[in-house]
Order: structure tokens, then sequence, then C-alpha cells
């Protein structure tokens, strides 16, 4: 990946690295220090993917941003402080951004479901709506 915002086409390359079990290890593993948003985006992103009415074209974007997120050593490595998750970051807000279409409001609510379950003491207020 390059120093800007990834594209579609660069994130479709890292859709072999996504796995259910993957993503839902590296949620766990990066949910306190990656902060609410990110989670959200990710955890609506993967509701939209796993949404059957989701056409292929998105799918293939979501995963491969999904995958980029699993992979243990990327761009910046996710132990740095402060960079360790931008690259991150930037690839689930480029996939929101193109699959924005697909996004269902059933898919942000199930995000917010989880995070509330997740976190119940923190404010899920400030997430943002994605549209």
């Amino acid at each position: 990946m390059t120093d800007k915002n990834p594209t579609s086409k660069e994130l479709i390359k890292y859709q072999e690295k996504y796995s259910e079990e993957a993503f839902w290890t590296k949620i766990k593993k990066i949910a306190t220090k990656a902060g609410a948003k990110l989670i959200y985006y990710a955890l609506v992103l993967y509701y939209t993917l796993m949404n059957p009415a989701t056409p292929m074209k998105y799918k293939a974007v979501i995963a491969g941003a999904l995958g980029y997120l699993i992979l243990p050593l990327d761009l910046f490595p996710d132990f740095l402080p402060f960079a360790g998750l931008a690259d991150d970051w930037a690839a689930l807000i480029a996939a929101v951004t193109y699959a924005l279409g697909a996004i269902t409001p059933e898919s942000k609510e199930k995000a917010r479901e989880k995070m509330r379950a997740w976190f119940p003491d923190a404010d899920t207020t400030d997430l943002g709506d994605l549209a």
C-alpha cells in the first residue's frame, strides 16, 4: 500500500487474508486501543459482508479491508503508538466509502448492539451514521 488512502482495487488483494475467526480475534485484541469508531466501522463492514443481499463487488472490497485489518504486519505495525492503526483505519474508511450504498440500517444497528454488549459503559452516541 502507498502512503495515501487505499483504493478499492488495492483492498481487494487482501480479501484472501479475511476469515471470520481471524476477524473476531483481531477485533478483541485491538478493541481497547483502537477506539470505538474504528471498531464500529469494522463491525458495520463485517455485518454488511455477512448480509446475503450485499452485492459481490462490495463484498470483495469489504473482505479486503477486513483482511488488511487482520494482517499482523502491515504498513505500520499495530503495536506502534498512534501510527499503528492509522493504515487499518484508512483501509476501513476506504471500504466504507466504497460500499456506502450497500450498508443497511440493520448492519449499523447490529454493530451498535455489539458495541453496547462489549462496552456497556461507553458512550456510543458519537459513532456517526456513515451517511
